[in-house]
């Protein structure tokens, strides 16, 4: 089956994660939210007509290799052309540099039509995206003269290059090297792998943002440096000079994503790749955080696309297949959707990917307040919000996207392990994203070493307290279509909180057992929040009449999230607390 934007939900959740609001108060400046429809209406539309159709290809085909030259699958490099004909990767960036300058927030609704209708295809201008960031924010000006709206246009493309083989999560040790060079540039020495479109065919020069460190860096972190390193040198009117001194050496063999080229990059071979130094020398993790927070979120995005293309492939089967009678039906087979269990699994999907959306775009509209407020104290308080999002937007996402892609197959039953269905492609697409761009682990720890406690958890404190309103106000309506929704919030943010405060005074005495519940904790984090934004969707939709849909629609959803999900939170809250002797004691076990 084909993809359809799900633009009602999609409009809703913006206006939860506050785009409107924003707009209503000055943050986007002239910015008109009116347009927003029509966005997205037009990106659901080319997804549908032009990057769904290719998927499968994109899967059954994948990239290849040969004579040092990466091919994309058929029909990739007519699309990509389509795309940047269309203005698509342009429409986030810096208008002085041919940008339409619209919200991050725009953006990432597109980033999540473009993750579900061609998951593959949509992580090539992710990157680049997070390149332009990168860039923008540290690079000098005659680099950004030179590159910057060749990014922004899509002409060329963009990588993030830090992994080694033996420096994945532990940065610190990777040995690429920069040696400088008398005319202000660097050579560049090493080989990076898993290189997300480390090379490919659809431009005529890549950009890649390369971690390295000088002769004198200090070690660790705290002697890296960022280079950018065009795959062609670019002459100062623009034009393409010789090949530097870059190449792909092999193509990665994976289980999903088959139509991204995953690249091992060598450089080196011939006297050193020419790079430039963005930022500061010995400092290139900053910047590099700068790539990387774009990306955790936009493949947090990624786990909601994968996840809504599978509910929508799931319902539509469950639809149409029919096995066994269900309860109080006539005699016959029934759809299987009529099954009670059925049923469940199907909600379960929408409900986690619906909580996993709203939580991506309230990240995104924190970052936009970030960058756009005139407030220096809103910009401020934008900014300790989306730090203290991202990690729980990047992880929660992309573990719900996993689950409801399995979820997936299992309603399709045998046909969902059958490739022909494609409910296998979208499980398999979707398992890596819960380990790139950090892994889920990792974000767990930076949200409870980092986030949690910063500036003495203000960050912390004030989205509790928006929660805590939102679940006042489901008490307040007196609905009794929400059930037991208020109930089961309130009971979750109870979990939430002592769960935090336990696991920032472990922080200090014993870290171990504050890092043994990092992740339970993330998940509850996660759906604490999921929970009360789904609600707070469903007071507004209560509140626009048909504006968003049939408001029960989203009630229905709130109260089965409280009351399947979120009600076992409680549980998640013991396993932090309760659960840090054992996971420390496990040496018995594992190293018997």
């Amino acid at each position: 089956m084909t993809y359809r934007a799900p633009i009602s939900d999609m409009l809703l959740a913006l206006d939860g994660a506050g785009l409107r609001a924003a707009a209503e108060a000055g943050h986007y400046g002239d910015f008109d939210a009116e347009i927003t429809p029509a966005v997205l209406e037009e990106a659901g539309r080319f997804a549908s007509e032009v990057l769904a159709p290719l998927n499968r290809a994109g899967d059954r085909h994948g990239a290849s290799l040969q004579d040092g030259r990466v091919t994309t699958a058929p029909g990739w490099v007519d699309a990509y052309r389509r795309w940047t004909a269309a203005g698509w990767n342009a429409v986030s960036g810096p208008e002085d540099f041919g940008g339409q300058g619209l919200p991050l927030a725009i953006n990432a609704a597109c980033t999540e039509i473009w993750s579900a209708a061609n998951t593959a295809f949509g992580l090539c201008p992710l990157l680049t995206l997070s390149a332009i960031e990168a860039l923008a924010a540290h690079g000098s000006d005659a680099l950004k003269a030179i590159y910057l709206e060749k990014l922004v246009s899509g002409e060329w493309t963009g990588t993030m290059q830090l992994t080694e083989p033996q420096a994945g999560s532990d940065v610190g040790v990777l040995r690429s090297r920069a040696e400088r060079a008398a005319d202000g540039s660097y050579r560049i020495f090493g080989t990076k792998i898993f290189i997300t479109y480390g090379d490919h065919d659809m431009t005529d020069n890549i950009v890649h943002f390369v971690l390295a460190r000088l002769p004198d860096a200090p070690d660790g972190t705290r002697g890296i440096s960022l280079f950018l390193i065009p795959k062609f040198l670019v002459g100062a009117d623009g034009s393409l000079g010789a090949r530097n001194d870059i190449h792909a050496s092999g193509i990665e063999h994976k289980l999903g994503i088959h139509g991204s080229p995953t690249c091992t990059m060598t450089m080196g071979d011939n006297g050193g790749a020419i790079g430039y130094l963005i930022g500061e020398e010995n400092r290139g993790m900053r910047c590099m955080f700068t790539m990387m927070n774009q990306a955790r979120l936009c493949v947090g995005l990624e786990g909601v696309g994968i996840a809504e293309r599978a509910c929508q492939q799931a319902l539509a089967y469950a639809r149409e297949r029919r096995q066994g009678r269900a309860a109080g039906t006539p005699d016959g087979m029934s759809p299987i959707i009529a099954h009670p269990d059925v049923k469940r699994m199907l909600m379960q999907m929408r409900a986690l990917t619906a909580a996993a959306r709203a939580i991506c775009y309230a990240t995104a509209v924190s970052l936009d307040v970030a960058a756009r407020a005139a407030d220096p104290d809103v910009r401020t308080a934008a900014a300790a919000r989306g730090a203290l999002l991202t990690p729980i937007a990047k992880a929660f996402s992309t573990d719900i996207g996993n689950e409801v892609a399995s979820l997936g197959i299992q309603v399709h039953g045998g046909m969902g392990f059958i490739e022909e269905t494609g409910a296998a492609q979208h499980y398999r697409d979707a398992r890596i994203t819960s380990i790139y761009e950090g892994t889920n682990g990792i974000q767990a720890i930076d949200l409870v070493t980092r986030k949690l406690a910063a500036d003495d958890g203000a960050a912390m404190s004030a989205l509790l307290d928006d929660m805590s309103e939102t679940v006042k106000r489901v008490e307040a309506s007196n609905d009794p279509a929400f059930g037991t929704t208020g109930e089961r919030l309130r009971d979750a943010l109870g979990s939430l909180e002592r769960a935090g405060k336990w696991l920032l005074e472990r922080l200090a005495s014993s870290p171990n057992d504050a890092l043994a519940g990092a992740t339970p904790y993330l998940r509850l984090f996660g759906s604490a929040l999921g929970g009360c934004k789904l609600a707070e969707e469903a007071l507004a939709a209560r509140e626009s009449g048909a504006g968003f849909g049939d408001p029960r629609r989203h009630v229905t959803l709130a109260r089965f999230f409280a009351e399947t999900i979120a009600v076992q939170i409680p549980a998640l809250e013991r396993t932090v607390i309760d659960g840090a002797d054992a996971v420390n004691g496990a040496d018995v076990v594992l190293l018997a």
